[in-house]
């Protein structure tokens, strides 16, 4: 498997499945009549929902499993799926505060010189 491939894989099943969730929800339900909180909870809408916001979470871990080691790579995976965007802005605000005083915010993205996978 090319060093491309997993994350090609990774990213053409998430949207697939967003796409088909989608598509499910749509042909069960209007997206204009989901009653939320306000009703009692729309089965479709709400799947759907919850599955976009673990795709975001696996999006934003595969950027967390290239920048860290292990176990912090394990560590981080159960935070961001109990925790969600609590872990995840957690996890961002904690790269900001290691970044070097005049280090571009460009760095925030990358691995650390010697962090490897």
């Amino acid at each position: 498997m090319t060093t491309h491939a997993a994350p090609k894989f990774l990213f053409g099943a998430i949207l697939a499945g967003m796409l088909a969730v989608t598509g499910w929800a749509a042909l069960h339900q209007n997206v204009w009549e989901w009653g939320g909180l306000v009703n009692r909870p729309d089965r479709g809408w709400t799947i759907a929902t919850l599955c976009d916001a673990y795709a975001g979470f696996f999006t934003f871990y595969a950027w967390v499993f290239y920048k860290e080691r292990n176990p912090g790579r394990a560590l981080w995976f159960v935070a961001i799926m109990l925790l969600g965007n609590i872990a995840m802005s957690s996890y961002v605000l904690r790269e900001l505060l290691r970044l070097r005083p005049g280090e571009p915010i460009e760095a925030l993205l990358t691995r650390r010189a010697g962090k490897g996978a």
